[in-house]
């Protein structure tokens, strides 16, 4: 570890939290129905779009009509996802000729990018058409990140409103979320990075003659528009297969760190959100707080890991840091933040491979997916994810003290912490279930690329991304099989849905219950000590359900690799 890297990565940080308040400031105008700087172009859009779907922004909706409206929503989206997909050599807008994709590998795909994991088993140069890629991915990359902003929104509602019975409207938030937040920042970085030189281009696939006089296929399209909602959208499908690694879709440092930034800024953004809806920043800077010390704490470890290198190339006489995967161009410092960032997030696009990190430096990603990716999270995923700690936090503080538990003046009762833990718990029963039964299925272990420890943890990292709805993988393993196709989209469907319909009934909960005035004996929510009750209770919860699993591979890895042996 360098000076250097640590003052790059202190950059970020410090850019990142300047953006946190102006545009937590302007996501609260947007669904509070504030007049914004957009409203003169976008308030007719936007009231056409509600004429066109039969409602209003002043009609509310109950937390079960809320529900209900997003999960037809969703369906509707990955049907017609699927129909693109299986029907894709068929319609315009591919000059490739990209055949139709199969049955099993467009269940994957469609269910994928509804849940905003856009977890890839196909390269996409070589399997998706510009339609595909356009109306179907893209699309999704918006709507299904509007969607997460549309339940974080729902859940700040249930703790601002002093009792009531609706969260709001389902069409407007989503609508809203979309039309001033993700479109308008996704066509300024669209720009920026055609300006850096990103492809941006319905032409044809470009032929070249290498230097040795071989013919190169030169993949292109509408790349620039697709980085820009996958990044900030914290989607992470990659228009090519070597996603943030292909200097089409990264090309330097410049367009690295606004990547990195794009992946955090809403989810950080969120937090301000809650802080100003509930009437007290401090809350939100809290949540950050405990954020942040959960994100050094792994770019820590990662950035050492990666910087010591290998102990055998050590002894072989090559000193130096692990660059195995990593591009040149980022290096070990960038690389090695950005493979934080993007498993702290709901995001999953990579700048460099990192199933060719070191045992340790690609345990952190892993044990940052399992925690439920609430480390700033996904885009509202991440904050409602949070919350569910929250609320097992705050109940465990009422035991301590003797007295009913309570948040932001909103008792936390059993139907707060059976929705929390189902919330919690859905997702080790979709990471561990389907990952012990891969490791005995002989046709999953075929699929593994690697032998030892670092197979299992292919498997591990494969169901863990999916059901974390992340979409990064160990590079190893083969997942375009039937078996993985199938069961990693049931995972994504389950780490999606079986959180947000507990997080919107707790929402339905709460927001009728009348607000109680903070007393003598109410627990400080705002303070240090808050905040290390929440770091100890995600790590506390997390390290219980999955360090067994963590020991087979990533940790007996690091443990050989010490020992010298390899496999």
């Amino acid at each position: 570890m360098t000076l250097n890297g640590w003052l790059q990565i202190l950059v970020f940080c410090g850019v990142l939290i300047m953006l946190v308040k102006p545009l937590g400031a302007y996501i609260t105008r947007v669904f509070s129905g504030e007049r914004t700087l957009l409203s003169p172009v976008l308030v007719p859009v936007e009231r056409g779009l509600y004429a066109l779907a039969g409602t209003s922004e002043r009609e509310e909706q109950h937390w079960t009509s809320y529900a209900f409206s997003l999960l037809m929503f969703n369906l509707l989206g990955t049907l017609v996802l699927y129909g693109l997909l299986r029907f894709q050599d068929m319609l315009p807008m591919n000059p490739a000729g990209m055949a139709a994709v199969g049955p099993e590998l467009s269940f994957n795909t469609a269910t994928s990018f509804v849940a905003n994991t856009n977890w890839q088993s196909y390269g996409g140069e070589s399997t998706m058409s510009y339609l595909s890629q356009m109306m179907g991915l893209a699309v999704q990359n918006f709507v299904s990140a509007a969607t997460g902003m549309a339940i974080a929104i729902g859940l700040i509602r249930a703790f601002s409103r002093a009792s009531g019975k609706a969260l709001g409207n389902f069409w407007v938030d989503m609508t809203r979320a979309v039309l001033y937040v993700l479109l308008p920042i996704c066509v300024v970085l669209t720009l920026v990075y055609v300006w850096l030189g990103v492809p941006q281009t319905f032409g044809p696939y470009v032929e070249a003659t290498t230097l040795e006089g071989a013919k190169q296929t030169i993949a292109l399209g509408p790349v620039a528009s697709q980085l820009a909602i996958k990044m900030l959208g914290t989607n992470g499908g990659g228009f090519f297969n070597a996603n943030s690694a292909h200097p089409f879709e990264n090309p330097d440092n410049i367009s690295n760190m606004i990547q990195m930034l794009s992946i955090f800024a809403i989810g950080a953004a969120f937090t301000n959100v809650f802080g100003r809806m509930v009437g007290n920043q401090r809350q939100g800077w809290a949540i950050l707080s405990a954020m942040f010390i959960l994100f050094i704490a792994g770019v820590a470890v990662v950035y050492w890991a990666e910087a010591a290198g290998n102990p055998i190339m050590h002894q072989l006489g090559l000193a130096g840091g692990n660059m195995e995967g990593k591009e040149v161009r980022f290096g070990v410092v960038m690389s090695s933040l950005f493979a934080v960032i993007t498993t702290a997030a709901s995001c999953g696009a990579v700048n460099a491979m990192h199933g060719s990190f070191t045992a340790l430096g690609g345990l952190i990603p892993i044990i940052n997916m399992q925690l439920g990716e609430v480390i700033v999270g996904g885009v509202g995923a991440g904050f409602y994810g949070i919350v569910m700690f929250i609320i097992v936090a705050v109940f465990v503080a009422g035991l301590m003290v003797g007295r009913t538990p309570e948040y932001l003046g909103k008792k936390i009762e059993a139907k707060e912490m059976k929705m929390a833990l189902l919330a919690v718990l859905c997702l080790p029963l979709a990471m561990l279930v389907f990952a012990a039964i891969a490791t005995v299925l002989p046709s999953a272990v075929a699929s593994i690329g690697t032998a030892g420890p670092h197979g299992f943890s292919e498997i591990l990292y494969a169901y863990t991304s999916a059901a974390a709805n992340n979409g990064s993988a160990f590079g190893g393993l083969t997942g375009n099989t039937p078996w993985y196709n199938v069961t990693l989209g049931i995972a994504m469907l389950m780490g999606r849905f079986l959180v947000i319909i507990p997080a919107l009934a707790i929402a339905g909960s709460l927001v009728a219950k009348k607000t109680v005035p903070a007393s003598a004996g109410t627990f400080p929510t705002d303070g240090g000590l808050f905040v290390g009750l929440l770091v100890g209770t995600i790590l506390i919860v997390g390290g219980l359900t999955f360090m067994p699993a963590l020991a087979l591979g990533p940790v007996v890895e690091h443990l050989v690799m010490i020992a010298g042996q390899t496999f």
